[in-house]
């Protein structure tokens, strides 16, 4: 089947000094909440450095979340993208699974060079979900999740899970 598009010339248009690079995806270590159990993976460009204090305060700030109710995960396994964008800017995304087989998400954000600490970013009617670099991640954890799904879903089914890990460009 054969489908005659519309002119495409106001759609989808980058800007010509766009320059797109590979980032690089790679696990960290696994917070373990009261009520959730997330792996971590830092997304940044490959030369790019996340300060290991910038990541411990993310890690105490998922904590201070959870313990004040305020992220609440409800028993919850699932996975964190902690992505350096640009220099100063991150994003803290946490993404659980639920109801079997949903993919559920909060997102945090912080400059670093404004300052403030990491906040809640607001949910509004057409929202930016994931960025190519973070589809690494995502679709690795689709797919474990997927075989987790479809295997005894016992211990060591969770074990396998919380094993399996993304690492590479993006």
């Amino acid at each position: 089947m054969t489908t005659q598009l519309p002119d495409l010339s106001r759609f989808g248009n980058i800007p010509s000094d766009y320059k797109h690079i590979a980032k690089l995806a790679v696990p960290g270590e696994d917070v373990v909440l009261p009520d959730g159990y997330l792996k971590w993976y830092d997304v940044r460009a490959e030369d790019a450095v996340i300060p290991a204090e910038v990541r411990a305060e993310a890690r105490e700030f998922l904590r201070s979340e959870s313990d004040s109710g305020n992220l609440k995960l409800d028993g919850d396994l699932g996975f964190v993208i902690f992505h350096l964008c640009g220099e100063s800017f991150y994003f803290l995304i946490v993404l659980t699974w639920r109801n079997q087989n949903e993919m559920w998400e909060t997102l945090y954000a912080q400059d670093v060079k404004t300052g403030g600490g990491f906040s809640l970013v607001p949910q509004g009617t057409h929202l930016e979900v994931i960025c190519v670099w973070e589809l690494g991640a995502v679709v690795h954890e689709r797919q474990a999740w997927t075989d987790y799904l479809n295997s005894a879903r016992d211990e060591e089914a969770k074990a396998a899970y919380l094993q399996s890990r993304f690492t590479g460009l993006v």
